[in-house]
């Protein structure tokens, strides 16, 4: 084994089909530094894992299982050990609540734990890729994982993650971060096989069924395998997509914006805040892109994933949806994608002069706003 701890990992690799094999790298060099980052992810599932509602609490610990035990996708997953595992995971985030994150240990160093910067220009060598950030609802989200690429995009960097070594529950397939995109493969296709099964429940007409045939999706366990590969390459580029609408309307909006995320209380306000922003990152980048390469799969699946907060803000996109389904190559997705630039740009800078005084003013306007026809298009 290498001093360095690669050969561990690339062992850990060949050896655990499906995902981040808990044990694979505890007798590695680098275990110091992968303990502390587990331990950080304990302690944010610990004070924000039992936020989530139920049913969504339910399905991410059975995921987060599966992750650890390195059950294959598809397979069925033991209840008995699940709820055995689940009792033992509560009790262990009992004693982690009032914890502080920890530090990352690193040959001689001590890095802090939102120092992603630091972290990866140390870990790169390694081909190793560290993140970490503030989430939906102010959860902390870490992961450490494999660096499969690397690569500069309109100017910002794009790091390509497969195979992880750490996570928490919450395994957010995209991110970016000073500057930094991280893309998670293991974590996408995890969330595709999700989506997946949610829609063979019930099997409905719509777009998810056309993104499903145009990867030539089959209920057999082979093609079904192979489709979600075809899958993860395409949907890694639309995220990629995104964080760069993401950056785009970053350099609009200006630091102020992350500052009014996490002052809102109001898990509506937040919802909305952030629907109205993936929606200007997404006609400024996203929609266009996808249009311009003739990616249908890729706009089926787009469209199919337009859920909640916004697909209740952006009707139009329904009806521009439709046009492109007949023919119309795309036409009224870019008109639409331009008016919706223009018009969700309007609607962040609104978001942004929100009074926030008293301290839950803006959470008071951003809860009204959310229901007022003229934040819809």
């Amino acid at each position: 084994m290498g001093d360095d701890g690669v050969d561990d990992i690339a062992y850990a690799e060949r050896h655990s089909e499906h995902g981040g094999d808990p044990r694979a790298l505890e007798k590695a060099p680098l275990a110091p530094l992968l303990d502390a980052v587990r331990v950080n992810c304990h302690i944010s599932d610990a004070r924000y894992g039992r936020n989530l509602t139920l049913c969504i609490y339910l399905l991410e610990m059975r995921e987060l299982y599966r992750w650890e035990s390195g059950i294959p996708l598809g397979a069925p997953v033991p209840q008995a050990e699940v709820g055995a595992w689940m009792t033992q995971r509560e009790a262990l985030w009992s004693t982690l609540e009032a914890a502080d994150h920890v530090r990352l240990p690193f040959q001689a160093q001590s890095i802090d734990p939102f120092d992603v910067e630091c972290a990866n220009a140390l870990l790169a060598a390694r081909r190793l890729a560290y993140g970490a950030g503030i989430g939906r609802f102010g959860k902390p989200q870490f992961f450490l994982g494999e660096l499969v690429r690397e690569e500069i995009r309109d100017g910002t960097r794009v790091c390509i993650v497969g195979r992880e070594y750490a996570r928490d529950l919450s395994a957010a397939p995209a991110a970016m971060r000073e500057g930094r995109i991280h893309v998670r493969r293991e974590a996408l296709r995890r969330w595709l096989w999700e989506r997946v099964e949610t829609w063979l429940s019930k099997r409905p007409d719509g777009a998810m069924r056309a993104a499903l045939a145009a990867y030539g999706f089959a209920p057999d366990a082979q093609e079904a395998h192979a489709a979600i590969a075809r899958m993860v390459d395409a949907e890694s580029e639309t995220l990629i997509l995104h964080e760069l609408g993401e950056c785009r309307a970053g350099r609009i909006l200006g630091p102020d914006w992350e500052a009014l995320l996490a002052a809102l209380g109001s898990r509506r306000a937040e919802l909305f805040a952030r629907a109205a922003r993936d929606h200007l990152a997404d006609c400024l980048v996203t929609l266009p892109k996808l249009v311009e390469r003739g990616a249908a799969a890729s706009i089926h699946f787009w469209l199919a994933n337009l859920e909640g907060m916004r697909r209740e803000l952006f009707p139009r996109l329904q009806t521009a949806y439709a046009a492109w389904c007949g023919g119309d190559r795309g036409r009224a997705l870019l008109d639409t994608a331009a008016a919706g630039a223009a018009h969700w740009e309007r609607s962040c800078m609104r978001i942004l002069a929100v009074p926030r005084d008293p301290s839950d003013a803006a959470d008071a306007a951003l809860e009204q706003w959310s229901t007022d026809a003229q934040f819809r298009l």
